[in-house]
């Protein structure tokens, strides 16, 4: 056999290996997708209230954003701020959706690992609603105010509107715990209460049945971190890319809830089973002036949780806003003009 016919023997040899260890890659590649090796990027977030201002997850479910930015999002709900802080401590959680003070209060408690991220709402609009008889805040004095829980948002605002009014929240009035905001508002509805702290939509639903706005939260602006997104500095370095996602289908959310009420009160009317227009276009009205459309953290928002810890823990006098925010994603999305497409 000559050199020449010996060489592209050889050649066609290689080439025909080269074949079929293309083919056993294709083959692989096809069997790995099928068995989901490819699978989207899982992620369990957690929210603490079933508000306008927690329903941004919702809003991208319902246009298929997780699903364009491959991520696999399970949302869990956990109706309070501190049970959710520890769910997210413990792991359960990566990223949540929630109002600040549980996870500033664990943050004094040396659980710095906690950082916000981002934020929808950085005031309280909830709103004090009474009987018809109630006409004046002085007339709250010895009545049965319900809040969804102690050490919560409404519990907050219900103090703090309160003092503004000159009254003192644990010497005027009687306290109700009912469990969240549906609870508190069948409690006002079903006579159990005389007044009610609530917030959109539960204000507008109670107002229907003729009762009466005895404290306006919105003209009050009491800052304050109802809704935030926390996260863990663990979680940031292990998981970077994957919390940048889904902050870019929030940034994406934002604008939907802000630019489309349309689809909003239709996602509100799904999760929140309100069917009366009437009442979601109260509670947008009262809500949208209030949220971020570019999810800044208000340091405000979250002085006003150091402010509220401090009288019990001193150690949140040495701790400064600004030490529990990581603004990289906010300035990621900033800069590609997430913010305004």
């Amino acid at each position: 056999m000559t050199p020449r016919r010996k060489d592209k023997r050889v050649q066609y040899r290689n080439r025909k290996q080269i074949c079929r260890s293309l083919a056993f890659l294709l083959t692989c590649l096809l069997l790995a997708a099928a068995s989901g090796a490819f699978a989207a990027d899982r992620l369990t977030g957690l929210h603490s209230a079933q508000v306008m201002s927690q329903s941004m997850p919702w809003i991208a479910r319902e246009a298929g954003l997780f699903k364009k930015y491959d991520l696999d999002f399970r949302l869990v709900f956990i109706p309070s701020s501190p049970v959710a802080t520890a769910a997210t401590l413990n792991g359960d959680a990566e990223i949540g959706v929630t109002g600040a003070v549980g996870n500033v209060r664990a943050y004094v408690q040396g659980f710095t690992d906690l950082v916000f991220i981002g934020a929808v709402k950085n005031f309280l609009t909830h709103s004090v609603l009474g009987k018809p008889e109630i006409k004046r805040v002085e007339d709250l004095r010895g009545k049965k105010v319900g809040v969804g829980r102690f050490g919560g948002n409404t519990h907050y605002f219900v103090i703090q509107a309160l003092k503004r009014f000159g009254m003192d929240a644990s010497k005027d009035i009687q306290t109700i715990q009912t469990g969240g905001g549906p609870e508190t508002v069948a409690a006002l509805l079903g006579g159990s209460l005389d007044a009610a702290g609530i917030v959109a939509p539960g204000d507008a639903a109670a107002a229907a049945r003729g009762f009466r706005y005895v404290i306006n939260g919105l003209e009050l602006r009491i800052p304050y971190g109802a809704t935030q997104f926390v996260t863990l500095r663990s979680v940031i370095k292990k998981r970077g890319p994957v919390i940048g996602k889904f902050m870019r289908v929030m940034a994406e959310s934002a604008q939907i809830l802000h630019t489309d009420k349309a689809f909003t009160y239709k996602v509100l009317g799904k999760y929140l089973r309100i069917t009366d227009t009437k009442i979601l276009d109260s509670a947008y009205q009262t809500e949208i002036p209030a949220l971020e459309r570019r999810l800044e953290v208000s340091e405000a928002a979250l002085q006003a949780s150091l402010d509220e810890i401090a009288p019990a823990d001193p150690r949140a006098k040495t701790i400064k806003p600004q030490d529990m925010i990581d603004r990289r994603y906010l300035l990621e999305l900033e800069k590609s003009g997430a913010f305004g497409k």
